[in-house]
């Protein structure tokens, strides 16, 4: 069967599903991503078919607008939202509108009997209801639009009526979850639990030998950069924690190399290597929050230390440290000092390190995407042929 992949031009969104995409194909399902111009060169690094969709949206400049508030950069400036709901859901909507009419055409020439997308991606959910195939999210972390559903009726209202829908429900006919139990929202819907298998992007796996001290990985994903280098912390972390007691790593892009300053003797940086080839044979991860980032930790099976600095990160950060496997550190308190002071107590931290150890098992045991395929198969084969905008 044909199934249809979308996300909105955010990479790290697409790179949740690249696992469960290939699933389908090495099944013998035929498989395309469609999303954004921009989301192109991530699709073909991913070696997904892609079909680019609808226009790009300055998605930087509103995470910009959102960004937590701190003494230390101040309360970003931001445009008003013009309605109710988090201002993260303003700009889902802007990615929406911008995909969905594209999309939807896509669809009808491409005819696709299951259509799969990111929780945020809601010109999958306005397709799937427009040609009568089921939608199925793939969640990436915490399932923040669950608590978001009620707002999302005025969201998507607009963009229904243009394609004759009514009643649209963004939560779709199954939810794919890899995020352990322990660290995800309660829901009131029966998720499908999936093993998260971490793909980070392309890149070339370094060679990390066993260390004598412990090694901690620092690294601070690819949004904050994005959104302001200024906030693009991993340089003052690394030369915070540089010391005789532990081997620090620094992950970052061969772009975000110049924001790192001065690198202290002892310190390894490695360039554009995806984050899981980088982690085994770490002992800690100190990051910002970001879910895949997070995730990618949990299922090897580190302690973290968070300085989330978007709200969504530090959504994922909390429950993170509720579950006993993080410290949340907020950003105006990261000094030096404390930055040292959380980094070695979480290494010597017995509890934090049974928790994580925890996430990775449940990780570990949970149905690998290859044996998602079959219930996807499932849901595509029972979703009865009704007119569109019933479903």
């Amino acid at each position: 069967m044909r199934v249809l992949f979308t996300s909105w031009a955010w990479p790290s969104h697409l790179y949740a599903m690249v696992p469960l995409a290939w699933a389908m194909r090495a099944a013998g399902h035929e498989v395309l991503v469609a999303g954004q111009p921009s989301l192109a060169v991530a699709a073909a690094h991913a070696g997904l078919p892609y079909a680019p969709i609808g226009s790009d949206v300055d998605s930087v400049g509103m995470v910009r607008g959102y960004a937590l508030p701190t003494r230390r950069f101040g309360t970003p400036a931001a445009a008003p939202s013009n309605g109710r709901g988090p201002r993260a859901l303003r700009m889902f909507q802007a990615n929406a509108e911008a995909m969905a009419d594209d999309l939807v055409e896509l669809a009808r020439e491409w005819r696709p009997r299951l259509i799969v997308h990111d929780p945020t991606a809601w010109a999958g959910a306005i397709a799937a209801a427009a040609i009568g195939v089921p939608a199925v999210r793939h969640l990436y972390g915490v399932d923040l639009m669950h608590a978001a559903r009620p707002f999302l009726a005025e969201l998507l209202a607009p963009m229904g009526e243009r394609h004759g829908l009514e009643d649209l429900d963004p939560l779709g006919a199954a939810t794919i979850d890899p995020y352990p139990s322990d660290v995800q929202v309660d829901v009131d819907y029966e998720p499908v639990p999936v093993k998260y298998v971490p793909y980070n992007g392309p890149g070339i796996t370094p060679r990390l030998r066993p260390a004598a001290r412990p090694r901690v990985c620092v690294t601070w994903g690819t949004t904050i950069a994005r959104v302001d280098p200024e906030r693009f912390l991993a340089g003052d972390v690394l030369r915070a924690l540089a010391s005789p007691e532990v081997e620090v790593v620094a992950a970052v892009t061969a772009a975000q190399r110049e924001w790192l300053g001065p690198v202290p003797e002892g310190v390894r940086v490695v360039q554009d290597a995806p984050l899981h080839a980088v982690l085994p044979g770490c002992d800690l991860l100190v990051a910002h929050g970001g879910a895949g980032t997070s995730l990618t930790g949990m299922a090897a099976g580190l302690p973290q230390l968070l300085v989330p600095q978007l709200p969504d990160h530090e959504a994922h950060a909390t429950r993170l440290a509720r579950a006993g496997a993080a410290v949340l550190l907020p950003v105006d308190q990261a000094s030096p000092a404390e930055l040292r002071e959380q980094a070695l107590g979480l290494l010597h931290d017995a509890r934090a390190g049974a928790a994580a150890a925890r996430l990775r098992e449940e990780i570990a045991a949970r149905p690998a995407p290859a044996d998602v395929v079959p219930l996807l198969e499932e849901v595509a084969g029972a979703f009865s042929a009704r007119p569109p905008g019933l479903h």
